[in-house]
């Protein structure tokens, strides 16, 4: 079954080279279990690579973990922890020959809408220091954190700006020498929600998920290396509907493409949604402190 123009996913772990088993070539996969998470880590090295998984060339770590509502608290602190080590050590690798690093957190979204929320609810609890090492050096100097800026841009529609032009008006102005950016992600499985974060080097690009072809923001477009970190919150209704048929050896109908093809395909998160956006936001924003505290 041809299905790959309506099944829509960010994540480099659902790729079906990687689902599948099938030619890696340029492609390194590690795997190792700590309590509570599973920790994929993907590496795509060559053009090949990045050609078999549809995804530029970088690094992408998966972290897998219970669903919110079954995580105890001491699963919540692995989890926070083991978020933050991986964005500390990551930041490390793109930064190696800066000393005192700044940052530049962007939490991508739309507020309003709870599974697109994950990036600006993420803001919030960044602690920023950028205006206090500016105005009072001994005072920055006892917070024993790095300069942290954070922005939360809203998106086109509210805006009327590109998300890009935004963050990269914000770079020329500030100089930051790295950019966290944050935001709501698309998987092809419901497995996934609630239960996935991804951390990538190679930058991302807004509103990929739900099919939005907004300028990607990166290293290349932005000229300063570019974390992004993500969380599926949403499965469009034709990957699950093309996934379930998979699942059950079921071919392709005409009647299923014609209402594809008419646009009906929409897209569908969890009943719990405003618990786990709320939730793995604190996760990623005490994350993003304990990384860049000194």
């Amino acid at each position: 079954m041809n299905n790959s123009e309506y099944i829509r996913t960010d994540l480099a772990a659902e790729c079906p080279a990687i689902e599948n088993k099938l030619d890696t070539s340029g492609i390194t996969i590690t795997k190792e279990t700590s309590g509570n998470i599973d920790t994929t880590v993907i590496k795509i090295l060559t053009d090949e690579g990045a050609k078999t998984l549809n995804k530029p060339i970088g690094t992408y770590i998966t972290l897998s973990f219970n669903k919110v509502s079954n995580m105890s608290d001491d699963d919540f602190e692995n989890l926070t922890q083991t978020l933050s080590e991986q964005i500390k050590n990551m930041a490390d690798k793109l930064l190696i020959n800066t000393k005192s690093p700044s940052v530049l957190v962007v939490g991508l979204g739309n507020r309003y809408i709870t599974p697109d929320a994950i990036g600006p609810l993420s803001v919030k609890g960044v602690i920023v220091t950028r205006h206090i090492e500016q105005s009072d050096k001994e005072l920055f100097n006892l917070i024993n954190m790095q300069n942290i800026s954070a922005i939360s841009p809203g998106v086109l529609g509210q805006t009327g700006i590109e998300t890009f032009e935004i963050i990269n008006g914000i770079k020329q102005n500030t100089s930051p020498d790295l950019i966290i950016a944050i935001d709501a992600l698309a998987s092809r499985s419901v497995d996934r929600l609630a239960t996935t974060i991804q951390i990538a080097d190679s930058g991302i690009s807004p509103g990929s998920g739900i099919g939005n072809h907004n300028k990607a923001i990166n290293k290349q477009n932005t000229g300063v290396p570019v974390i992004a970190i993500g969380v599926p919150t949403m499965v469009s209704s034709s990957t699950l509907i093309y996934d379930a048929l998979d699942k059950a050896g079921v071919e392709e109908t005409a009647e299923l493409t014609d209402v594809l093809n008419n646009g009906k395909s929409f897209y569908v998160t969890l009943n719990d949604c405003d618990l786990i956006v709320n939730t793995l936001s604190n996760v990623i924003s005490d994350a993003i402190n304990r990384a860049f505290s000194l």
